[in-house]
């Protein structure tokens, strides 16, 4: 796939270096938790980031993780709002303390505060609020962005001054991932598609002779009881819980995306992944695919 990756959120495993796959590892994880994961898995390092919030304490655990297990190169900078001058001059700290790591950096959705972001001293920032399909961020706060628009106005941002986006949210299908690396981004990030695997967080649930695994948002207040005691009363909870028909092993999950992507480049004629934009028009449409005989009918 070129230097282009799938990043997940999900899934701290073993399963994505063999695809050169890459995973974005949530901030909720122990120090010790890291040091057993990179004693039994030295391999798989290279293809992990570490996350951050831009609290003291999160920049405090950051620092321990990268000193305790230096294969690590690369930082997620991970916030639901990157638009702060508080998250602009962390991004500075950071770099000023990794000056060799690469840093990724969001949420933003327009190409004035990717480059801000860049200027700061990122390589990669997150663009999308809204879009994720456990984010309930444009219902409760009226506030998000289109998710393909986004990606357009931040990847041309991001790339006049060399830098790179991730799309983060709004893929359901192999196909939306393709879109996504057709309007210009260098990563995709993949939450639901990559939930109710094996692999996956979560309890098996099994009810009625069926089998379901938990998904949820990280700004839920599922997750906000398990991280932080519950939802703070300043504010709501951003996120939904869902039960996610059980999938079995990611591998097949993946393998899927990557050929429905391959397929797209012989379409479009595009002898690269990095040639897929340069390749692609897109049109808006009322309806995309026949629904004969879809599930809803």
């Amino acid at each position: 796939m070129s230097r282009k990756r799938v990043a997940s959120s999900l899934l701290f495993d073993d399963s994505f270096p063999q695809f050169s796959l890459f995973t974005a590892v949530h901030k909720h994880y122990s120090l010790e938790q890291w040091k057993d994961f990179a004693s039994q898995n030295p391999d798989c390092l290279q293809h992990l980031a570490a996350s951050s919030g831009m609290g003291s304490s999160d920049f405090e655990q950051l620092e321990q993780i990268l000193e305790a297990v230096p294969q690590v190169k690369y930082i997620c900078l991970d916030v639901a709002n990157g638009y702060s001058e508080h998250f602009v001059e962390f991004v500075k700290d950071v770099r000023k303390r990794f000056p060799k790591h690469t840093i990724m950096a969001g949420n933003v959705v327009t190409g004035e505060m990717v480059e801000e972001l860049i200027l700061s001293g990122a390589d990669i920032i997150k663009v999308g609020i809204g879009p994720g399909s456990v984010c309930t961020t444009r219902k409760k706060t009226g506030v998000g962005y289109p998710q393909l628009s986004a990606v357009m106005e931040c990847a041309d941002a991001a790339h006049g001054l060399k830098g790179h986006i991730i799309s983060d949210g709004g893929c359901s299908c192999p196909g939306d991932v393709a879109k996504a690396f057709g309007a210009g981004a260098d990563f995709v990030m993949l939450g639901g598609m990559l939930a109710g695997h094996n692999e996956s967080g979560g309890e098996l649930i099994e009810r009625d002779g069926k089998k379901y695994k938990l998904f949820y948002g990280m700004s839920s207040e599922m997750a906000m009881k398990k991280y932080a005691g519950g939802v703070a009363e300043y504010r709501a909870s951003e996120g939904k819980t869902v039960e996610v028909p059980f999938k079995g092993d990611v591998d097949h999950t993946i393998r899927d995306i990557l050929g429905g992507i391959r397929s797209t480049c012989t379409y479009v004629g595009a002898a690269k992944l990095k040639e897929l934009s340069r390749r692609t028009t897109f049109i808006r449409v009322t309806q995309q695919v026949n629904p004969i005989f879809s599930d809803d009918s």
